[in-house]
């Protein structure tokens, strides 16, 4: 590094250390001991590399003054990426505030009448090529600032939970869908496709295995206590999310196989219906729906014995949804699961009847469980479901201890159910039902194997050895198609099943897995001494027993994500004890996070990774950028992951800077300042703008 003697400049807007020393040189010391202390001082300063005592820049000063935060609060790290004539971010997206545009677009959708937020999608595109806004980059996607604002507006007055709303119900983007780099599907649109990718889980990106060649050194435009660590709240879902692309590949799906013991008579299987969970982070309701009536469309209507709930993939991972911060009933503390079915989140939507009472459904229904068709109004404003509902789970029926604002009117709620494996079995016997099917038994969750030994209670058909092949394997969506809801929407309990999906399915584990598999089957043949039996009849095998990820467990999971860190990049490993950042004894600092964009800049997959992250101004939730920040550069050139808990606001992702240069931009505020999280918000705003003009 190239050392620098700065001028002798006594008037500036921000002092350094040399010019405060200075001041104090020729002001303060009396006595000529002090005076040489302090002379050496400033000649020591100015052989210091600059970029360790640099100043912040004004922009930024000036955000940390007004939220009354210092200096020493904040980590930045700001490094170009990449070559600016070639790219790799998607097209910026040009957000104009102008009524006089409307005349350049062509509308979607002409119903503006709806109060759904789905069915509200006025995204306006440009038929005849955007402005350019700089010499070397041009907006090749255009859209109305009105049209975000009317769609957040909707979305906040239809829902308390706009994530978890758009997160289970699959909203689609403002934008469309062919305005990102990436061939991935935007949530909502064919969900069904990974079915395609049922065979290709580790093809095409796992060539990312070999480690990514291309490694550009820049120094960082700016390097502001980078080795910190510091609570990154979700900005560390970018450390799963992206791992597990490099692990497993975008095109990686989850299978959720059905077998069954005993056997189908007619229509009747006599037996039990074995459900294998395999840790799908977005089981939806509807989609568990689709795989039942598969398992009708086999040629099961009725079942004598239970329908049996495997979760064991995920061991000891249930957590008290209390514990993080004393909301249990807020989606965002849903525990993972082997098995996870609707983020074990129940949606409450409201009617109002009359000025006296509000009509109550619910999505999905629970089996064998009360849950109240009305409730009364009272007159107040609509708030969270905690305040507007105060809903509690009894044993056997939810109960409101509150009236409904009557202010809400047709609103959507959204309350977590605070056991994972009950209100998946509660669900399946709804649905199940729900087809005009029939179930003798009961539906058990576990977290242990189904084992065909057990003692056989109505019908010895049922101890019958498993079926060898599953006779529904249902898949979920994408990885790519995951990651969009857990960096977009930051959906914490989608992050933890990806997490722990790491440990589980990653291609050195399976492989021990299959190895592991034919040797206990060839041993289990040649210990035979029954010379009456053909050694290949002698046992029926199931792919339930030996084709399965092995069970996985979160000190398993976080030390696969540990061992991935040290072998690919070169800072030290951050310090999780989750996936999601939800925790305050997790740890990462601005130089991990940027190096970990950096690498990921030039990986396969990035396409599907920046394509999860929310764009400045526009969409995610970084969408309320524009309206902190009006005049930002970064609006619609920023893709961008927030994180936010009290007295800790962060942000990380890219920048497309008005050069046509790329930057990797981390930002994290640690301050025990109240309500940080929201006054120093507009301190990170200021740093994409900061860069965007770059």
């Amino acid at each position: 590094m190239r050392y620098l003697v700065k001028p002798l400049a006594l008037k500036t807007e921000h002092p350094s250390i040399c010019t405060l020393a200075i001041r104090q040189y020729l002001h303060k010391p009396k006595n000529i001991g002090q005076r040489l202390s302090l002379l050496a001082s400033i000649v020591a300063s100015t052989l210091v590399p600059l970029p360790l005592h640099a100043a912040l820049p004004q922009e930024i000063e000036a955000a940390l003054a007004r939220a009354h935060l210092s200096a020493a609060d904040i980590s930045i790290v700001i490094t170009p990426v990449g070559d600016k004539n070639a790219s790799r971010l998607p097209a910026p997206v040009q957000v104009l505030d102008s009524k006089k545009a409307v005349n350049q677009w062509q509308p979607t959708s002409s119903d503006e009448s709806k109060t759904s937020p789905n069915s509200s999608q006025q995204t306006l595109v440009n038929v005849t090529g955007a402005k350019p806004q700089a010499n070397h980059q041009s907006a090749l996607v255009t859209i109305e600032k009105q049209t975000i604002r009317q769609h957040d507006r909707q979305l906040h007055a239809y829902t308390d939970d706009p994530y978890t709303y758009q997160s289970l119900e699959s909203i689609p983007s403002l934008l469309p869908e062919n305005t990102s780099n990436t061939a991935h599907h935007a949530p909502g649109h064919n969900d069904n496709t990974s079915a395609n990718a049922a065979d290709n889980n580790n093809s095409g990106n796992k060539k990312a295995n070999s480690k990514t060649s291309i490694k550009i050194s820049f120094s960082p435009l700016l390097n502001h206590q980078p080795d910190i660590a510091r609570t990154p709240a979700s900005t560390m879902k970018l450390v799963p999310s992206f791992i597990a692309l490099d692990t497993l590949g975008a095109d990686f799906v989850w299978h959720t196989r059905v077998y069954h013991t005993g056997i189908i008579i007619g229509d009747t299987l006599l037996g039990d219906l074995v459900i294998q969970g395999s840790g799908d982070p977005k089981m939806t309701h509807e989609r568990l729906q689709q795989l039942l009536y598969k398992v009708k469309a086999t040629g099961i209507r009725h079942i004598d014995g239970d329908i049996i709930v495997d979760s064991a993939i995920f061991k000891q991972v249930t957590k008290d949804p209390a514990a993080f911060d004393n909301s249990p009933l807020r989606p965002y503390n849903a525990s993972p699961d082997g098995f996870l079915v609707n983020f074990s989140t129940v949606g409450i939507q409201s009617y109002p009847l009359d000025h006296i009472q509000a009509q109550l459904t619910y999505k999905p229904q629970l089996a064998d469980y009360q849950l109240p068709s009305t409730i009364n109004l009272r007159s107040s404003a609509c708030g969270q479901a905690r305040y507007s509902l105060a809903p509690q789970w009894q044993a056997t029926q939810l109960t409101f201890n509150s009236a409904l604002p009557n202010n809400c009117g047709d609103h959507a709620f959204y309350v977590a159910y605070p056991d994972a494996k009950d209100f998946a079995a509660r669900v399946i016997k709804a649905k199940w039902q729900a087809l005009d099917n029939t179930l003798t038994g009961k539906v058990v969750a576990q977290e242990t194997p189904y084992n065909h030994k057990k003692p056989v209670s109505a019908h010895a058909l049922a101890a019958l050895t498993m079926s060898p092949l599953p006779i529904v394997s249902y898949p979920s969506l994408n990885l790519t198609q995951q990651i969009y809801d857990i960096n977009h929407f930051s959906n914490n309990v989608m992050t933890e099943q990806v997490a722990l999906s790491i440990g589980a399915y990653s291609k050195s584990t399976n492989k021990a897995v299959s190895k592991m598999t034919d040797t206990m089957i060839a041993t289990d043949l040649d210990k035979s001494t029954d010379k009456s039996i053909d050694k290949n009849i002698k046992r029926q095998y199931s792919l339930y027993q030996f084709g399965k990820p092995v069970a996985t467990s979160y000190p398993t999971a976080l030390q696969s994500i540990n061992d991935w860190w040290q072998t690919h990049l070169s800072t030290p490993p951050p310090h999780l004890t989750n996936g999601s950042g939800l925790c305050r004894d997790c740890t990462i600092s601005a130089a991990n996070l940027s190096e970990l964009l950096t690498y990921a800049y030039a990986h396969p997959s990035f396409d599907a990774y920046v394509n999860s992250l929310g764009i400045a101004g526009v969409s995610g939730t970084i969408s309320a950028h524009s309206e902190r920040l009006p005049e930002s550069k970064a609006i619609g050139r920023a893709w961008i992951k927030t994180g936010t808990l009290n007295d800790v606001t962060s942000m990380a992702g890219y920048v497309k800077g008005l050069s046509g240069q790329d930057y990797v931009v981390v930002g994290i505020i640690n301050s025990e300042q109240a309500l940080n999280a929201y006054t120093a918000r507009p301190v990170l705003d200021a740093m994409l703008d900061w860069t965007a003009q770059h």
